[in-house]
């Protein structure tokens, strides 16, 4: 039972019908009485967008709020981490000194106890502070010389780099 007649479909084929005969499209659901409110009554478009928006306000500060403290939390963490390692850097230098006296001569034992004295202050100073007062000292000097800022970013990321490939190497052995 194969029909011969078939024949492929052109444009007259889903055009519309001519004006004039009684062809009448389907009204949209929207105007067709169809009621999609939930039970309970209608919809109002401006109380369910407020309801909507202030539950999306809501959980974002919530969200916000969360994240905020945390990355508080790691920074104040990291302050710490920070300002123990430059006391022991500190320390290291000072204990050097002595040696330096021996090797190289009291002046250049001087200088290394300056140094030490430096990176203690440092550590102090950062540690007196605070991560906001952190944050904005860096920004202050970042807009004052941008180019050290991105020379000293340069450095510590590829200090960075080597630390965690030394560690990546020392794992593999």
């Amino acid at each position: 039972m194969t029909d011969t007649n078939a024949q492929p479909v052109t444009d007259g084929d889903i055009t519309p019908p001519p004006a004039g005969t009684d062809f009448t499209p389907a009204a949209p659901l929207k105007d067709a009485g169809v009621d999609f409110a939930p039970e309970g009554g209608a919809l109002s478009e401006n109380g369910r967008t407020d309801q909507a928006r202030q539950a999306l306000k809501d959980g974002a500060s919530k969200y916000t709020g969360q994240a905020s403290d945390k990355i508080r939390q790691f920074a104040d963490t990291g302050k710490e981490k920070a300002t123990d390692a430059l006391g022991q850097f500190s320390q290291l230098l000072t204990d050097a000194a002595a040696q330096v006296d021996e090797k190289l001569g009291a002046q250049y034992g001087d200088y290394a106890r300056q140094a030490a004295g430096a990176v203690n202050g440092f550590s102090d100073q950062i540690r007196n502070k605070d991560v906001d007062a952190l944050v904005e000292d860096a920004r202050g000097y970042i807009r004052k010389s941008p180019a050290v800022a991105v020379g000293i970013a340069a450095a510590l990321g590829f200090v960075v780099a080597r630390l965690v490939q030394s560690g990546i190497d020392d794992n593999r052995a």
